[in-house]
């Protein structure tokens, strides 16, 4: 098991974060939607508009930079649930309002959760033991 990586090309070593699988990113996703949308409802914020929107993009851009790349559909359609039920129609209730704006509202959640998933997935090289000059002679431990 890798302790610690660097990304090609980096001089500095993070330890090694364990993404979430696809299964629990979307429950964290439900679970923290409805804890949003709470928050929402206190700050008197709980209708269509764009702060509840920006408020659930955030959210996704939040748990994508915690889950791998291949949940953030899963995240995106998740926050879409939480967002229309709660925020935009207040009682629990899906409404839809058509193909476009609700597939851009899931392109935006998706897209925010992918986007910042991407760079926490590239590949990383492992540590190597450092180079020590002595004199002339390169020797490496």
């Amino acid at each position: 098991m890798r302790m610690y990586s660097a990304r090609p090309g980096g001089q500095r070593y993070r330890p090694v974060l364990d993404r979430l699988p696809v299964a629990v990113s979307g429950t964290v996703t439900l679970v923290a939607g409805g804890a949003l949308a709470l928050g929402l409802g206190a700050l008197g914020e709980l209708h269509s508009g764009w702060f509840a929107l920006v408020a659930y993009a955030a959210l996704c851009g939040l748990l994508g930079a915690f889950s791998r790349p291949p949940a953030a559909p899963v995240i995106g359609l998740a926050a879409w649930l939480c967002c229309n039920a709660f925020a935009e129609h207040r009682h629990a209730e899906l409404g839809w309002a058509g193909p476009w704006p609700e597939g851009g509202h899931v392109a935006l959640f998706s897209a925010t959760a992918l986007l910042v998933s991407l760079p926490a997935a590239m590949p990383r090289r492992t540590v190597r033991a450092a180079s020590v000059v002595f004199g002339h002679h390169r020797s490496r431990f």
